[in-house]
């Protein structure tokens, strides 16, 4: 019972100085990341009011911190799916590729020479390559240039480092016979054989744990999650499961659970339903990832961590600097204007949440000690920090840097090539295809118009001619991928009213037309009073009806 209660109270530590924390952080624009490490040392080494047993021990905090790994590489599988591996194009592979090498090569020889053994600057290495995703792209989003030229490639980079983190995790889970008494960091006699062994046997068994996750979803579980994506509740609790049964079979062939969780990703991302899954377990996962960040601050050693101060500088500022040069080398012999190479360089100045997880499980295996991983999160710290303004602030930073002729050396053509985006505009939304939403979608597209449906029921959205968006439209990420804002039109045909309600008040917000069925008389007076344009009634007009109604009072076109 003291145990549950020690466990609740440092949860609740935790979570509320987080919390405050944000607030304050907010109108700095610090990424989330760096509140989480920084409120776990405020708990940890700096007031003391949670011991380093309370996180790093094999206790239930601990369990429920990587939970949260999982979860991550769980989602970050379910966005690999193969139409976006084939969109990434070829200068975000090289791009990626040309990186990672890059700053491996020259990051391990930056490290050696500042008194690291070959393992721990191997390590930190690797760690340096990985950029940070999460960060980025909700900085981009910030900025509203998520879907600008230089924000696409930066995505697609960041796929390619994704399937790097996995090639990484595989070569830790090959390296179980590193043991702490033959010296961390060291190289005893015959490991490198050792090592290519369990190398070998850990790639064998990923690639037959791939092939059963990809063939059972593609043949056996395909009907159970098409049943399940009807309803967001049960997809959810599908996706969880499928993910920790591949947790528990990666465990079972003696691979990294994370990798399990992520090859669970994988499979369902070819699966309709993988956006909706995505969007209802982001929520969950920032829960766990939050925990995860605090307790990896919390354990941190302060006296190790300054013991390196001068190498986290170095290798800070290396990041922060040198993967930048690279990106602009080789995202500008793609043909990509000066600009749009400075930019997309900016957004992979930092190292990522995978650098800091590579590094707790290189430390699990004894392959590294507690110094070399808070070393690692120092850097994460200062290049998350550094890049985020560097992103926020990009068009100012790369004006100075024309104009101090820092871009000159590299003879990139300044010609603008920063294309519009291509986005959905003037288009119709209709939510919800029940037998009014289905026969309008089909009445307008037969009119020539273009429409978008949406519903949680896949099957409802079957044989439709027009486009369609399997999704739940309360969720903001969905209004947001149907391009509300930018329609001529939304139409809701659902029956429920909170949900009608909130769709009505966001298009209000953007000053685009609403129209919302008005299923029961009770609801007419409070969407009149949210400014509902039109009111839709089932009960007295056909669709057919329905569009020429809307075409005479100039709604749509005729």
């Amino acid at each position: 019972m003291t145990g549950d209660i020690t466990l609740m109270r440092t949860i609740g530590l935790m979570l509320v100085t987080a919390a405050v924390l944000l607030v304050l952080a907010r109108r700095l624009a610090v990424p989330n990341i760096v509140v989480y490490i920084v409120g776990g040392l405020l708990l940890g080494p700096l007031l003391g009011l949670i011991e380093t047993e309370e996180t790093t021990g094999p206790d239930a905090l601990y369990v429920l911190t990587h939970v949260g790994i999982a979860l991550l590489l769980f989602l970050v599988g379910l966005e690999l799916s193969f139409d976006k591996i084939k969109d990434i194009g070829k200068v975000a592979v090289f791009a990626g590729v040309g990186q990672i090498v890059f700053t491996a090569f020259f990051g391990f020889l930056f490290a050696i020479p500042l008194g690291f053994t070959v393992l721990e600057a191997a390590v930190i290495a690797i760690a340096l390559t990985f950029s940070s995703t999460v960060v980025v792209v909700k900085l981009l989003r910030q900025k509203g240039e998520l879907l600008s030229l230089y924000g696409r490639i930066a995505v697609g980079i960041f796929l390619v480092q994704d399937l790097a983190v996995i090639l990484a995790l595989t070569l830790l889970a090959g390296m179980d016979n590193v043991a702490p008494e033959e010296g961390v960091g060291g190289l005893p006699p015959g490991m490198l054989s050792q090592l290519g062994v369990g190398l070998l046997r850990a790639g064998l068994y990923m690639v037959v744990l791939a092939a059963v996750a990809l063939f059972s979803v593609k043949f056996v579980m395909r009907p159970f999650f098409d049943w399940a994506a009807r309803s967001g509740d049960v997809l959810l609790i599908w996706g969880v499961a499928w993910c920790f049964a591949f947790v528990v079979a990666a465990e079972r062939f003696g691979l990294s659970l994370e990798l399990g969780a992520f090859l669970a990703g994988v499979s369902l991302a070819q699966h309709k339903a993988a956006g909706e899954l995505t969007r209802r377990l982001g929520p969950l996962t920032n829960f766990f990832i939050a925990l995860f960040f605090l307790a990896l601050g919390a354990s941190m050693d302060l006296a190790d961590a300054a013991a390196h101060w001068v190498a986290a500088i170095l290798l800070s500022l290396f990041v922060l600097i040198g993967n930048p040069l690279i990106f602009i080398l080789i995202v500008g012999r793609f043909g990509y204007s000066e600009k749009t190479s400075f930019k997309t360089s900016v957004t992979v100045a930092q190292i990522s949440e995978f650098s800091l997880i590579f590094g707790a499980m290189a430390m699990a295996k004894g392959i590294i000690d507690q110094s070399i991983l808070s070393l690692i999160t120092v850097i994460g710290l200062i290049t998350i920090v550094g890049s985020a303004y560097m992103i926020l602030f990009n068009d100012a930073l790369y004006r100075w840097c024309k104009k101090a002729g820092l871009l000159k050396p590299f003879r990139i053509s300044d010609q603008e090539d920063e294309a519009a985006p291509e986005v959905s505009t003037g288009h119709i939304v209709i939510v919800g295809m029940n037998a009014m939403g289905r026969s309008l979608a089909r009445r307008l597209s037969d009119e020539g118009r273009d429409v978008l449906a949406i519903d949680t029921d896949p099957r409802k959205l079957r044989g439709l001619p027009c486009r369609t968006l399997h999704g739940d439209i309360e969720h903001e990420e969905v209004a947001e991928e149907a391009g509300c804002d930018r329609a001529s039109m939304v139409v809701s045909a659902l029956q429920i009213e909170e949900t009608n309600r909130l769709l009505a008040w966001r298009c209000k917000l953007h000053k685009v037309p609403v129209m919302v069925h008005a299923f029961d008389g009770s609801v007419v007076a409070d969407l009149k009073a949210i400014g509902v344009d039109k009111l839709l009634d089932s009960k007295t007009l056909g669709s057919m009806h329905l569009v020429t109604k809307l075409a005479e009072e100039g709604v749509i076109e005729a």
